[in-house]
């Protein structure tokens, strides 16, 4: 007998869903459609129908939480232990099948597993054995390179050599697979690898497992990539029922190597048509969603849904147009004031943005406000890695006998300065009673070691004379470009964030206006140590504004967030808020080339990728939804004039109140407010010239933009234009081809 509880509530698509009859089905679950839902209460269902027992259920998911979560959710409906059943991760099931056949798979019984630091160890040690010169062959490098190709499902000997440097990668690959089989150690990306491969030449194991699960059940199957997909193949016998729930709406995980065309691949290979959409909205009004599928309607590659509610149609969405990102900011803070006035909580409101480097501003206005905040997902601004290191290297231009910051960076980028050595010359310190820096100086190590160390406090010395005279983004920005820094995170999995985390450390040190404490501080100390003096910048100001920024960076990193579990805001990326909903949404920085990223404009399906994410940032939202962005924001220490995101002309106009401020321009209005325009810190126009920044333009190839630069004059006269298609283009005018939009 089937119990009510399971199947109560369900609405007439979520029910189809539920009980269907033997068979595979794709079901398209828009955002906020109960997927989780019917996802367990078909394990449960299929459980107590006596269709299959909990040993003969495969249940995949991305996240243990979603696992845990599914497991407590069965056992809530049935009263059956859920320990046997095999629910979990992609990588949490392949490593219990692998230590179940640990021989079959060429492994060790009690195989470890690398994490990602785990892991650079390992290739760490690998570079040095092998003599290889981390300069030459970044560790970074070989592992995204190791990883992608075995998450690609290819191992050394399949991997196509293009050049020179891909032949070495591919010689070290195979040199770090032998080293992990040696010490009988697995990374992430090998434990699927090695269970697909393990599945694909041993057909009586493939065969068992077959057999087995009668039914494979796939939670958020739009972020699978293409070796998972395969190896969900490989456990789909002639018999067996596959079932996933996704949305392609909400596929927003290219770049970690997640394929939305499985989606496609899926209908064709196994559901055969047989589709169910989940498109009632539980979660948020009306207005929110009409906005929602107005956008994504846009996108070509899709299944197709429209997400309806019956909670009413709500309020409008609420638009501002800012003149500054730190007016952008004021406008958001008190925007939230006003809803905690109204009585809602703070933990029920979130800000989201599309890079990271935008929390700086949001955080300072919030902190400035007395608002608590939290930082879902990662770390605030001066806390992130890159930041610190920065931040170090410019605390030993202002003050070389700061040991903590040398300690720090003395290896970052790598140096091939080893532990070693470094314990040599902290023996030398203590023994003489001197900093690192004046240990260092005196040369005291010999061999390739004492040349790095030499390079080094060259580096640091040439550093401060060279930021003498000059302002504190000037200092900033050299600093930055001069330590290797951005080469160094060029090759992180993460990189893109962190190179602009470095970039908004720019900004920040452009628009820092410090207060009287903060310049007593910083006179105070830069009276002490004539060593330290020598090193400040003694311009205009300069050996103030360096210290003082080093303290502001140090108090705005203290314990100003929220504690964990306290009821504040929440501060994310639009990717971290992926499954999170909120009563009240802010979508900041809605300009082009920030949201979309510029990098998009030029990849095939970039711009799509990117209007699924605003299409997942607005259906965050239950209740209001607030869309902001600025004229003007700060890049690389320079004010840059915006267009609005092109995903603000695509939502319809009779769902959107504008908020304070003008109106948002629309590209071709050739309206651009004088005062934004003056803010500009490019060179105005000669009197001669017809062209004027915030000018719309037309050119012939790359379409229309607006004039964001007027740069030098007569014959070598060019103009810088944000083209909405291709991003930043510089021209030359004699021969731009422009003409007025």
């Amino acid at each position: 007998m089937i119990s009510s509880n399971i199947l109560a509530g369900l609405n007439p698509q979520q029910l189809e869903a539920v009980t269907l009859s033997q068979g595979c089905a794709l079901i398209l679950a828009g955002a906020g459609s109960g997927k989780t839902r019917v996802l367990t209460t078909r394990i449960a269902w299929l459980i107590q129908t006596g269709q299959i027992g909990p040993s003969g259920i495969l249940a995949v998911t991305f996240t243990n939480k979603a696992a845990k979560e599914m497991l407590t959710r069965v056992a809530a409906m049935l009263p059956i232990n859920t320990r046997g059943m095999w629910v979990g991760t992609f990588h949490g099931l392949c490593n219990r099948m692998l230590r179940i056949h640990h021989r079959h798979a060429g492994l060790p019984q009690t195989f470890q597993i690398l994490d990602s630091q785990d892991q650079m160890a390992v290739i760490k040690r690998l570079l040095k054995s092998l003599d290889v010169d981390e300069e030459r062959c970044s560790p970074r490098d070989l592992q995204y390179f190791v990883n992608a190709n075995k998450e690609a499902g290819k191992r050394p000997s399949a991997v196509e050599a293009g050049d020179e440097w891909s032949r070495r990668m591919i010689q070290l690959y195979g040199e770090y697979d032998q080293q992990c089989s040696r010490e009988g150690v697995v990374d992430f990306a090998e434990l699927l690898l090695r269970c697909y491969e393990l599945l694909s030449r041993n057909e009586p194991l493939r065969t068992h497992y077959q057999q087995r699960f009668a039914h494979i059940l796939v939670d958020e199957f739009q972020d699978t990539n293409r070796l998972q997909y395969r190896w969900l193949q490989l456990l789909a016998g002639a018999n067996t029922a596959m079932f996933a729930v996704g949305d392609d709406d909400q596929s927003i995980y290219t770049f970690r190597g997640a394929s939305p065309q499985n989606m496609f691949d899926f209908e064709r290979d196994f559901a055969r048509g047989k589709v169910i959409k989940l498109e009632q909205n539980y979660r948020s009004q009306g207005n929110i969603l009409d906005a929602a599928n107005a956008l994504i309607s846009r996108n070509s590659k899709r299944l197709g849904k429209k997400l309806w509610t019956q909670a009413g149609e709500g309020p409008p969405l609420s638009v501002h147009e800012a003149l500054t990102d730190v007016d952008e900011a004021a406008f958001i803070v008190e925007q939230i004031q006003g809803l905690r006035s109204e009585g809602m909580r703070p933990s029920d409101i979130a800000v989201l943005y599309r890079a990271n480097a935008q929390s700086r501003v949001l955080e300072h206005a919030l902190f400035n406000a007395g608002l608590p905040y939290r930082v879902y997902g990662g770390l605030r601004f001066f806390e992130r890695q890159e930041i610190k290191h920065a931040l170090a290297y410019l605390r030993l231009v202002a003050n070389s006998e700061d040991d903590g910051a040398f300690l720090r960076v003395i290896n970052i980028p790598a140096r091939g300065i080893g532990s070693r050595s470094l314990e040599q010359l902290t023996e030398i310190s203590r023994l003489r009673g001197v900093s690192l820096w004046q240990a260092a100086c005196s040369k005291p190590l010999s061999g390739k070691a004492g040349q790095q160390l030499a390079s080094f406090v060259q580096l640091i010395e040439e550093l401060a004379r060279d930021c003498r005279e000059r302002s504190l983004p000037e200092i900033a920005e050299r600093v930055i470009a001069r330590s290797g820094l951005k080469d160094y995170y060029a090759g992180d999995k993460d990189g893109r964030d962190r190179i602009e985390n470095l970039n908004e450390l720019i900004n920040a040190a452009a628009g820092f206006d410090p207060d009287e404490s903060l310049l007593s501080a910083a006179q105070a100390a830069n009276g002490f140590g004539s060593d330290a003096e020598a090193l400040v910048p003694s311009g205009p100001d300069a050996n103030l504004m360096l210290p003082a920024f080093l303290a502001h960076a140090a108090l705005e990193a203290g314990e100003h967030q929220a504690a964990a579990g306290a009821d504040a805001l929440q501060l994310m990326t639009v990717h971290a808020a992926k499954g999170l909903e909120f009563e009240a949404v802010f979508i900041s920085g809605l300009e082009e080339g920030l949201f979309p990223h510029e990098n998009s404009l030029t990849e095939g399906d970039g711009v799509e990728e990117e209007r699924r994410l605003m299409y997942v940032a607005i259906t965050r939202a239950r209740r209001r939804l607030y869309l902001s962005h600025a004229q003007t924001r700060m890049l690389h220490g320079q004010t840059r004039y915006n267009i609005a995101s092109r995903f603000l002309d695509e939502l319809p106009t009779s769902l959107i109140r504008r908020v304070g401020g003008r109106p948002f321009t629309r590209l071709g209005t050739g309206e651009h407010p004088a005062a934004a325009v003056a803010l500009s810190t490019y060179a105005a126009p000669s009197a001669a010239s017809p062209w004027r920044i915030g000018q719309d333009v037309v050119h012939p190839k790359f379409g229309p933009g607006v004039i964001v630069s007027v740069l030098g004059g007569g014959d070598d006269a060019r103009v810088e234009v944000n083209f909405r298609q291709v991003g930043r283009k510089e021209l030359v005018l004699a021969y731009a081809r422009l003409t007025p939009a």
